[in-house]
């Protein structure tokens, strides 16, 4: 099964939700084939990062004629969740804010 989720329901907190998993596609154009660095972090609604990591990604040369490149990995977190509330993975390549995945969290009616 695949599925897109932004929010979930939890029993308790603080809670981990394991095996989150997080597909990311870069995109970009000729010119920028090569190494980037890309940053990715997870955050509450303060900004405080509760989970992140960086590293890199390669644009290789496409085909002829093909003018956008593109890169795709699956990433896989057990997130911290100490509480109700709204989070996001940021994802950052060469220092700069690309992506902003939104992620809600709150508790279950019993």
């Amino acid at each position: 099964m695949l599925g897109i989720f932004q929010h979930v329901w939890l029993t308790n907190f603080p809670a981990v939700c394991p095996r989150t998993h997080l597909v990311l596609r870069v995109r970009g154009r000729r010119t920028e084939i090569g190494v980037h660095a890309i940053r990715i972090r997870f955050v509450d609604e303060a900004g405080t990062e509760l989970l992140g990591g960086e590293g890199t990604v390669q644009f290789g040369e496409p085909p002829a004629g093909v003018v956008d490149v593109e890169a795709g990995a699956v990433l896989v977190f057990d997130i911290p969740l100490p509480r109700p509330g709204q989070y996001a993975f940021e994802i950052a390549l060469d220092g700069e804010l690309g992506s902003r995945v939104p992620l809600t969290a709150a508790l279950a009616q019993q």
